[in-house]
């Protein structure tokens, strides 16, 4: 049986800057804890660069820091705290990269998922759940196997 990447519980200060409750601000938290940053600094930075966004037909919304944040948006952030995108997938080409420890690199890096953004710190995810916990599925031969969910890409920061 394949084993899952390790997976620690890590708000990214959200409870210390005093917001309470569950919400969708896995990218907010991400950066806070890969930035290692304030969660509040990065909260107002988020929806300081979410103001200067632009609506269209395809896109009714802006990001939010407490409610999600469109990649663009994410991007600006990251650049903002020096960090570079890794492409790991393209139209295509199918999954290359999973979430696991031994297919990303060492250090600080936030990884994109499918709807998610995640912080991987030395192969060990720091978030409020284990983003690869999806169950077992069964194999052709009736055996049990971990699912491995595939990364589109992540930010790291060159030392």
């Amino acid at each position: 049986m394949k084993k899952g990447i390790e997976w620690v519980f890590d708000d990214g200060g959200r409870a210390a800057a005093g917001f309470k409750g569950k919400t969708g601000d896995c990218c907010c938290r991400s950066i806070a804890i890969v930035t290692q940053r304030p969660y509040k600094e990065v909260y107002d930075l988020i929806n300081g660069y979410a103001k200067k966004e632009r609506r269209g037909k395809r896109k009714t919304g802006i990001s939010n820091a407490r409610t999600g944040v469109y990649p663009a948006t994410a991007k600006k952030v990251m650049e903002h705290y020096g960090f570079t995108w890794v492409p790991t997938m393209k139209i295509g080409t199918g999954c290359k990269v999973h979430l696991a420890a031994d297919e990303l690199p060492k250090g600080r890096i936030m990884c994109s998922l499918s709807k998610h953004y995640t912080a991987v710190i030395d192969g060990v995810v720091h978030d409020t759940y284990n983003p690869d916990d999806r169950g077992c599925t069964v194999d052709a031969y009736g055996n049990d196997i971990t699912t491995d969910r595939c990364v589109y890409g992540y930010w790291y920061k060159e030392k």
